[in-house]
């Protein structure tokens, strides 16, 4: 029971770090993007504008990442809980049928980096006109 335990703390911690990780990238995301934005204001170019949409797309594809990578481990854990003996196996992929792309097009990360990249695309018509 002891091996049991600290096997699904061992899961937890990984859980912990990529939701950490994701939270991370956010704020990074938003600071970049920002930043750039900031960048085009005085001059009105739209190749900062243009330049903008890499991270986004970037840190949107790394979001996912975490959050399938996540989803394999909550699943790990959720199979670890379940098993009568362990043998402290951290293979996710194993215990998960998540895919790359269903964390990608995951409602929350459409809400979160949608928005962003649609924030991109008004601040663009605004300078243009």
């Amino acid at each position: 029971m002891e091996k049991k335990l600290k096997h699904l703390e061992l899961i937890q911690g990984v859980v912990n770090r990529l939701s950490t990780n994701s939270f991370l990238l956010k704020g990074w995301s938003v600071v970049l993007v920002s930043a750039l934005f900031a960048l085009s204001a005085p001059t009105a170019n739209v190749g900062f504008i243009f330049l903008a949409y890499f991270p986004a797309f970037i840190f949107w594809g790394l979001d996912g990442y975490f959050l399938w990578q996540e989803q394999m481990f909550r699943d790990l854990y959720d199979k670890v809980r379940q098993q009568e003996e362990t043998d402290l196996s951290m293979d996710a992929k194993g215990a998960s049928s998540k895919t790359l792309l269903g964390g990608i097009v995951s409602p929350t990360i459409i809400a979160f980096h949608g928005v962003l990249v649609f924030a991109i695309v008004v601040v663009m018509v605004i300078i243009r006109n």
